[in-house]
């Protein structure tokens, strides 16, 4: 199978993710922070272990890394945890429903109002659009690092920037962002930050975590055994554990911390840059089918993932997408989870067909797909 559905899911693992998820169920199969006994010891050891390669990654400090379940475990922990009746909330133009729909809700519910800042090519005018959305009330911004479906990078650092300067709290969605560009919490001026696991950091499935600053306080929306101040039938106050209930998915977040070491030893910069040209090549050649329907500019680095969205002659873009499952094809067709991204890009009736390479995709492949899809 050709594989280029990494927007989704990152496939295949590394193989070192696969050894240390498989030595996690051997060795760590215990609840950690839970036992005195060596074993869950060890189990806690290297769950702080991996807490500290997120920090170290994130430029974050260890105690306030919390593993989720996903990222929208994560956006939703957040988002809910540091809202507060009343608050005005400002999301980009192109979030996904990990984010829109948790602000809807609230919205519904009468708890928060919140407005929609328009995304532009122009990184200033992407800035102001978020600027002249704020009001008395904005607690907080919530912005993706880059679209899921579009491929584009938001000016991360400079929206970080505004909030500071305006005391709002900046949340950023980093699905499709963490793991291929570099994030920094204090350059980027990012109060919390979440992420899967599972898809740019090539850990497994289940797996996510919330990165926040120290100052940060968060309400919960779930309670429960913490392994720590036990007799308080209130959730502790402190971090991880406020948001940590229940057993850890110990082998995924070890998985997790064998995949920020893979990126770490092949480089960022090198993952990046080897995904980045195929999607040049794949554009390049789209560009030469007059069947071939395109969305955004070229991709260049640092202003675009590795994502390409198209749309194919009249098919629908589920047809293009079964046409090309046909020929052992993997892409993604539909609206990606993403109808603001569609409405925005005018592609709501239709979806589009999205393309994401990874670092383990070749050239040939590229080639395969481009020469199928001219059959089809």
């Amino acid at each position: 199978m050709i594989y280029f559905d990494n927007g989704a899911t990152s496939y295949p693992k590394p193989k070192s993710v696969f050894v240390n998820t498989v030595n996690a169920l051997n060795k760590f199969s215990f609840n950690s922070g839970r036992g005195g006994y060596s074993a869950s010891v060890n189990a806690s050891e290297e769950i702080y272990k991996v807490r500290e390669k997120v920090a170290d990654m994130f430029n974050f400090h260890p105690q306030n890394i919390a593993f989720t379940l996903n990222c929208t475990d994560a956006l939703n922990k957040a988002i809910k945890g540091v809202v507060k009746k009343g608050d005005h909330v400002i999301i980009s133009s192109l979030e996904h429903n990990a984010v829109y729909r948790v602000v809807y809700k609230l919205y519904n519910e009468g708890i928060i109002d919140f407005d929609i800042a328009n995304f532009s090519f122009d990184e200033d005018e992407t800035v102001n659009n978020f600027k002249n959305l704020i009001n008395k009330k904005t607690s907080l911004i919530v912005c993706m690092v880059a679209s899921n479906v579009f491929g584009v990078v938001f000016p991360i650092k400079k929206i970080g920037e505004l909030a500071k300067n305006n005391g709002i709290t900046f949340i950023v969605d980093g699905a499709q962002g963490a793991g291929v560009i570099p994030i920094d919490s204090e350059k980027d001026n990012i109060d919390i930050l979440c992420a899967p696991g599972h898809k740019c950091l090539y850990g497994q499935m289940g797996t996510g975590f919330l990165a926040s600053k120290d100052d940060i306080y968060f309400n919960t929306i779930m309670e429960g055994g913490t392994g720590s101040d036990s007799i308080n039938p209130n959730q502790p106050e402190f971090m991880p554990d406020r948001l940590e209930s229940g057993t850890l998915n110990n082998s995924g977040i070890i998985s997790l911390g064998a995949g920020i070491d893979f990126i770490k030893s092949n480089g960022i910069d090198n993952i990046y840059n080897h995904e980045l040209s195929l999607t040049d090549y794949i554009y390049d050649n789209l560009c030469k089918n007059s069947d071939v329907k395109l969305y955004c500019p070229k991709p260049k680095k640092n202003k675009s993932v590795p994502i390409i969205s198209f749309n194919y002659k009249d098919y629908s873009s589920e047809k293009t997408a079964s046409l090309l499952a046909n020929y052992n094809i993997a892409t993604r067709a539909g609206l990606h989870c993403s109808p603001l991204a569609h409405k925005y890009f005018d592609t709501i009736n239709r979806g589009t067909v999205r393309i994401c390479p990874s670092v383990f995709n070749t050239k040939k492949e590229c080639e395969k797909f481009i020469n199928t899809l001219k059959k089809i």
